[in-house]
């Protein structure tokens, strides 16, 4: 990895970036050090990696953004899917004039980090991966009309909150849709080739325990499916797994997520891989 690969740009910046119908907030910390890229939970915002931003400190490119539809400024869009949320790493990057970055990404993101990484080896420096991105197949159609229902109960509340930024602007059914879509997205058949695919270090940072929705030891047996994964492919090792549950995994272990994202880097550094695979 060559300095002349990573562009930068000394003054921080707030701002919108267009992209298909929609724009995105984004923040971009500037600086000449190695771009880090997080991307959010399915429902959460870029202000919840403050405390993974703040332990890294300024010797890194930090920049984040809301996804389509959620925070305060990001706007709605007409597509919701999960191919959008990867598409939009890309729109991001290019307006911030950066082609290889390390991603992050806490439980939807870390899908997302994981495809942006499978599809881009010549430019992932590598992924940081958050209780997210575990092969298996949780979706059933039993689990898809649980779903539905969880986010109609939650959907008499939910409006009155989203001036504050604090849920997405989806409707219940928006949402409903997203979260099955993850369900699919997450089978050992979709997923599992994705992750095989991966030529560039990655470290998961895996949370305890449940997580919102989830009942008894479901979550715990997804993440037992990793085994298998770091079997197969070595480019992929835990880093950590935290007494913390899925949700406070941020603001109580963002110091083992810093600490991967050293690791991930310092790894990059001594054995950079190539554009195509290994």
């Amino acid at each position: 990895m060559t300095k002349n690969s990573i562009p930068s740009t000394d003054s921080e910046w707030a701002g919108m970036v267009s992209v298909d119908d929609t724009a995105l907030a984004v923040t971009d910390t500037g600086g000449s050090g190695v771009p880090v890229v997080y991307l959010n939970g399915q429902f959460a915002t870029q202000g919840y990696w403050r405390r993974v931003i703040s332990e890294l400190g300024s010797g890194w490119r930090h920049i984040s953004y809301d996804e389509r539809g959620r925070g305060k400024k990001s706007k709605r869009s007409a597509d919701y899917s999960f191919e959008a949320a990867v598409r939009d790493v890309d729109a991001v990057l290019a307006a911030r004039g950066v082609d290889r970055a390390l991603v992050v990404g806490w439980s939807y993101g870390a899908f997302v980090a994981a495809h942006w990484a499978s599809r881009n080896p010549g430019r992932a420096i590598g992924a940081v991966l958050v209780d997210g991105a575990e092969p298996y197949d949780w979706l059933d159609e039993a689990m898809e009309q649980r779903i539905r229902k969880l986010f109609r109960r939650m959907g008499w509340f939910t409006p009155l909150l989203r001036p504050t930024g604090l849920v997405p602007r989806l409707s219940a059914e928006q949402q409903a849709e997203c979260n099955i879509e993850l369900g699919k997205i997450s089978r050992e058949s979709e997923l599992g080739p994705v992750l095989d695919n991966i030529s560039v270090p990655v470290r998961y940072v895996l949370a305890s325990g449940s997580s919102f929705g989830s009942k008894g030891d479901e979550q715990e047996r997804i993440r037992a499916s990793l085994d298998q994964v770091f079997e197969r492919n070595p480019n992929l090792e835990l880093s950590a797994k935290v007494a913390s549950s899925h949700g406070a995994i941020l603001k109580k272990d963002f110091r083992a997520i810093a600490d991967a994202v050293r690791e991930v880097n310092a790894r990059a550094v001594v054995t950079p891989q190539e554009p195509g695979g290994e």
